[in-house]
């Protein structure tokens, strides 16, 4: 679904993944051997309970934790094309 929003890098950390245009919008990692996390650089995302707005100086705005591929719905996907859209 993200490769729909346009032009973008995936770049491979040691722990994780960046997608990145100019600025890094999104990560995406394993957090435990049962949940991957979702790190979305966003301003000013409406308040959600899966959104887990992350301290200042972090590396992104908000973490998205998946337990379940159903986990991946398009509430979560808006989030990260609202963050690419972001990242120009």
């Amino acid at each position: 679904m993200i490769e729909t929003f346009g032009d973008f890098e995936v770049l491979p950390k040691k722990g994780y993944i960046s997608l990145k245009r100019k600025k890094q919008f999104a990560m995406i990692g394993p957090k435990t051997n049962c949940r991957v996390e979702v790190g979305i650089n966003a301003k000013d995302l409406v308040t959600h309970e899966r959104l887990e707005e992350q301290p200042k100086g972090s590396m992104c705005q908000y973490i998205v934790k998946l337990k379940d591929l159903n986990d991946v719905d398009s509430e979560l996907i808006s989030w990260i094309k609202e963050a690419y859209e972001q990242s120009k």
